[in-house]
């Protein structure tokens, strides 16, 4: 369907989470508050998150800060394993990393993120095709659906999903205009944040 007007996504992701993951913690509570302050001057029209507590937190927090939105979860915004390759698929040098990186991915999550990933593809991209305005959409979300959405901007492998690390509450921006390729405007950008509260959550990876 031919596109009519621009959608921009907006993605986000959660804030730094307890251990068990149950809640965020205080610094995840500020980084989610000093997102939602950025985001004011943005006119969203919606914010959708995942159905884990650090996303639905992470997204209340926001919408504290913002007026007129109620955020609305999406199981497609969850946490999940998009795609996991194949050996071929990967570069020679970095395949058994990334194998042994998905071996612990369960087989309920081998069958069911595929779809949930192609579901998230249909719901959030592309140009808006039912109506004639721009569209401003935020997804509060987790790091891997981050990495599948802006690797299907830049049309990468599927596999390219992998070693795409963003950090708790950083801002990545796709824009999606009718007749072009999208494209990823910012990413992974934590300029709201203070730098005692820009972390990534993984291991550094210095020798």
């Amino acid at each position: 369907m031919t596109g009519t007007a621009t959608r921009y996504l907006y993605l986000a992701r959660h804030g730094e989470a307890s251990a068990d993951e149950s809640r965020l913690t205080d610094a995840g509570r500020r980084q989610a508050t000093l997102l939602g302050r950025r985001l004011r001057d943005v006119p969203l029209t919606a914010v959708h998150h995942g159905p884990l507590p650090r996303a639905e937190e992470t997204a209340r927090l926001i919408t504290d800060e913002l007026e007129g939105l109620t955020p609305r979860v999406a199981e497609s915004a969850g946490d999940y394993v998009p795609h996991i390759p194949e050996r071929d698929e990967l570069p020679a040098g970095s395949a058994d990393f990334y194998l042994d990186f998905l071996a612990g991915a369960t087989d309920e999550e081998r069958r069911r993120g595929p779809g949930l990933a192609r579901q998230a593809l249909r719901r959030f991209t592309g140009a808006v095709t039912d109506g004639t305005r721009d569209r401003h959409e935020l997804v509060v979300t987790h790091n891997f659906l981050i990495a599948w959405l802006v690797r299907d901007a830049l049309h990468a492998p599927k596999w390219r999903w992998l070693g795409l690390d963003h950090g708790n509450a950083a801002l990545t921006v796709i824009r999606y205009a009718p007749g072009r390729a999208a494209s990823v405007l910012v990413t992974n950008d934590m300029r709201h944040l203070p730098a005692e509260l820009c972390w990534t959550g993984f291991p550094s990876m210095a020798a």
